[in-house]
């Protein structure tokens, strides 16, 4: 096990994390008084699996488009074209 003082961790940090990932236990002293333990984990959390996403999750909070939702709408093209009737008649 390696002492450091707090002055020297927080100058070498870095190599000092290095330290601890190879295996080794490192104590943080203040004043000569242990004050943290610097070690390894045992699983990385960053290299755990990622979930794959579910998609479809909101359909249970509103409302489902249908399939025929991106059609155009007769009515409106007949409005904004200036159509007397929907089917294109003038």
């Amino acid at each position: 096990m390696k002492q450091v003082n707090l002055y020297e961790a927080k100058t070498g940090l870095s190599a000092l994390v290095e330290e601890a990932a190879a295996g080794e236990e490192i104590i943080i002293a203040k004043n000569g008084k242990a004050r943290a333990k610097l070690v390894a984990l045992d699983a990385p959390s960053v290299d755990a699996p990622v979930r794959p996403r579910r998609f479809g999750i909101w359909e249970q909070y509103g409302w489902t488009p249908p399939e025929n939702f991106d059609d155009p709408d007769p009515e409106i093209e007949a409005l904004f074209y200036g159509y007397d009737k929907p089917d294109g008649e003038l």
